[in-house]
């Protein structure tokens, strides 16, 4: 890697590294030069009544807004409100993107879009309320080391989510455990769609959108990508709930950069469950085309998931034979 390279990824980093990682807007924002989205965000039928939202604390505040508690028709929801003084056209496109891409999901494992405040002065997206938090919180913070059949039902609720997404045609882009919240009950759902994009959108896609420690090595050496890039993220998110750590904690976020740009992955844990590793090393190949997709991904985490269960009532009734 010469010298040009390394000051071209600093460079690139001034605007993102400042962000929070942890915060539900750590990742690096789209560039102008990706095609302006062929609509505007006219409200219509998700223009939501604003006098009958009501705001309550704040959970999270990111680089360009902030997200609230709050309550619309009864329900419990979070609202993410951008900041005013912040709003120029990049993070203007993410809004719409995101509103865009909200209004076309609806699945169990993909935080539901309820409206969104598209008329000034204030612009803001309402989905419901995640009381569970980001996985991010729940294993980095609450510092939770979780059993192999609870890990592997967020795996597979996680799967679910960017399986439907995959089939939509769409790339989240910024896959990683801050973007992945829990509900009441436990469900995991995939969240935060800024950055994310139809594939065929047109246009180049935005080399370095997303976060560094999740991000592929296509995506880092502005290479062209595809929904594989997703895949890659999910294989770190995996280690993450194996390991419980965060990715690369001894190096800088530029650090883990130029060092997965050069092959570097995280240690495997020794303890792990070996269908496990074997998935995550096949899922973080440096060729994409050699990742699983989503829906074999699925298959296989499904299939662990019951053995291990089958397993543990055995355990549970010693009077069980095989």
């Amino acid at each position: 890697m010469n010298d040009q390279d390394t000051d071209g990824l600093h460079k690139a980093l001034e605007a993102s590294i400042l962000r929070n990682e942890g915060s539900w807007s750590g990742s690096s924002h789209s560039s102008a030069a990706e095609r302006t989205l062929p609509f505007q965000v006219n409200g219509g039928e998700w223009e939501i009544d604003k006098r009958l939202l009501k705001m309550g604390e704040m959970i999270a505040s990111g680089s360009c807004g902030d997200l609230f508690r709050g309550t619309y028709l009864g329900e419990d929801v979070a609202v993410k409100v951008l900041r005013s003084e912040h709003l120029n056209k990049n993070v203007w496109n993410e809004f719409t993107q995101e509103v865009y891409i909200l209004r076309e999901v609806q699945h169990t494992n993909v935080v539901q879009f309820i409206g969104a405040c598209t008329k000034p002065p204030q612009f803001c997206i309402i989905t419901e309320y995640m009381s569970g938090g980001s996985l991010y919180d729940f294993v980095h913070k609450q510092h939770n080391v979780l059993e192999v059949p609870i890990l592997l039902k967020i795996a597979v609720d996680v799967c679910r989510g960017m399986c439907y997404l995959h089939q939509r045609g769409i790339i989240h882009r910024d896959l990683k455990s801050a973007n992945l919240l829990m509900d009441k009950d436990h469900v995991v759902k995939v969240a935060d769609f800024g950055v994310a994009r139809f594939q065929d959108q047109g246009g180049n896609m935005t080399a370095e959108t997303g976060t560094y420690r999740w991000m592929a090595p296509e995506v880092i050496n502005h290479q062209p990508y595809d929904n594989k890039a997703d895949v890659f993220s999910f294989a770190i998110v995996l280690w993450e709930l194996i390991t419980s750590k965060i990715p690369y904690n001894t190096m800088t976020p530029l650090q883990a950069a130029v060092g997965v740009r050069q092959g570097l992955r995280p240690g495997l844990p020794e303890n792990a469950h070996p269908k496990l590793l074997d998935l995550i090393q096949r899922c973080w190949e440096t060729i994409p085309s050699n990742r699983p997709a989503f829906p074999d991904i699925l298959a296989e985490l499904e299939d662990l998931l019951s053995h291990v269960q089958e397993a543990n009532q055995r355990q549970d009734d010693p009077g069980t034979k095989d």
